[in-house]
This record gives structure tokens, sequence and C-alpha cells, in this order.
């Protein structure tokens, strides 16, 4: 069964790699209106083809920052790190950026507040030798995790590109990554958003504050009844300030694709 699994999520990676890309006009002019450079992806499960803004930038890999705790998390439950999203780590005492994270959380809260230190504790005690093979065996960007376990999503090496970032939320948001069906189901309910009539979100933000210029990230997918529609945007941001600015961008593409309610809050 495993291999069965391990299989489909293959094919259909591939899929989406050799889709069809078609530039967005619409995108392509919210991306003008909010003066932002980036690119958006949004993957058609039912076309198989990427729709976007800026192919050539939709390829390049950049760090995913905070995106990382999607499959951090994943792979530190099926590897047995923690027994549930609701297990609480330590933090580590020390003063951090921010005030939310100077407390032990568990992953539920954790993720909302985009905990790095509690994150950092989940990756080493899950060790660089586990945190290696989960990276390898769900085909994540360049599957580059170097020798430092706590820091290889922050500073590099490891990359990914917004197509590769995608590939894995169409795999993951249709339960077809090659772990255990309960272990993507408890993830997929802490990166729940917002909902409403047939249609639910699900995402994560990301700042990739290592490189020139800094990379502001949001990913995620849409499921509308049974259909699932990956989505990631990278944009330069500068400054912490511009943040807010991902989800808004984000959420105007998807709505000018015909993917989110143009009422959604």
């Amino acid at each position: 069964m495993k291999s069965l699994i391990a299989l489909l999520s293959l094919l259909l990676c591939l899929s989406v790699h050799a889709a069809e890309w078609e530039e967005s006009e619409v995108v392509g002019e919210l991306f003008r209106q909010h003066g932002l450079q980036g690119t958006f992806v949004l993957y058609d499960p039912a076309g198989k083809r990427l729709l976007g803004h800026n192919r050539t930038r939709a390829q390049v890999r950049h760090i995913p920052a905070s995106t990382f705790k999607i499959p951090n998390s994943l792979i530190g439950l099926a590897a047995g790190t923690i027994k549930t999203v609701d297990e609480v780590l330590p933090y580590g005492g020390k003063p951090q950026a921010f005030k939310a994270w100077e407390q032990d959380m568990n992953l539920r809260d954790a993720i909302r507040v985009s905990n790095v230190p509690v994150y950092q504790e989940l990756a080493r005690r899950t060790g660089l030798q586990r945190m290696r093979a989960g990276v390898t065996a769900l085909q994540y960007g360049n599957q580059d995790v170097g020798n430092f376990v706590d820091n290889f999503w922050l500073e590099g090496p490891l990359k990914i590109s917004a197509i590769e970032q995608a590939a894995f939320l169409a795999r993951f948001g249709q339960l077809q990554l090659p772990l255990p069906r309960s272990v993507q189901l408890s993830v997929r309910e802490i990166l729940f958003l917002e909902g409403g009539r047939n249609w639910a979100l699900y995402g994560k933000t990301g700042w990739a504050t290592s490189e020139t210029p800094r990379t502001g990230w949001w990913v995620g997918w849409v499921q509308k009844g049974d259909e699932i529609y990956s989505f990631a945007l990278n944009i330069d941001m500068p400054q912490l300030t511009d943040g807010p600015r991902r989800i808004e961008l984000g959420k105007a593409c998807l709505a000018a694709l015909g993917v989110l309610p143009r009422d959604a809050p």
C-alpha cells in the first residue's frame, strides 16, 4: 500500500510539472495595481493546467522559510517525534523576536503564530537523518537539508519554487502524500484558515529574510466540493509591515480566477 501511495504521489507531482502554463492577464494586472514584484501560481486539477503570473519567477527556487512548517509538521508526526498536534513543545526560554513566541506551544497554536523556536525544537527531536528522509519522500524542492537540522529552511540550503510548492500542496490537499492518512488529516486541520458554502481555504505564510531581496510567501489550497486548487504566491517583501499584502493579493488572485468567492473575507 505504501508503495502504491508513493507511486500515485509521484505521478501527481509529474502531472503538475508537465501541466500547460497559462499566463493570466487579470492576475498580472492585480500585481501591477498592488505595486508588487512576484509570482502567483494556481494548479487547476480539472484542466490539468497552471494559471498565474510571471512563469519565469515561478520556476525559481527560494528559501521556504515558515511555509516549511507544513512538511515539518507532517514529517514530525509521521516519524513519531510527537504523537499529536496538541502535544506541547518548549520554546527554549530565550528572548525571541516576537513576544508571542516566548511560550511553550503545541503545533496547533505554534503554526498560527508561526512560532520559529517551537518548530526548531520539533526538527531537532526529529533529527537530521529522519528529516532528510522525509524531505526526500515528499519530493520537496531541491530536497537539500544540509547539515544543521534546525535552520536549513530559514537560511538554506533548502529551496523550493512556486510551481514546486503548488505541486506539493496539490498532493497534500488530495491526501496523496506517501504518509499515513491520519497524519495528513491532522496537519490539514491546523492549516484551515476560513471557509464558506462549498469552499474551504488552507494555507501558510512565510518570510525568507536570508535572501536579497527578502521573499514573502503565501501557499495553500482551496477545496471546492471534491476539487482541490493548490496555489503559491511569492513577492519581494523587504519589510515585515508588508506581510498583510501577501494574503490580500493572494485572495484577490484566487477570487479573480474564480476559485474564491469575491465576497470572501
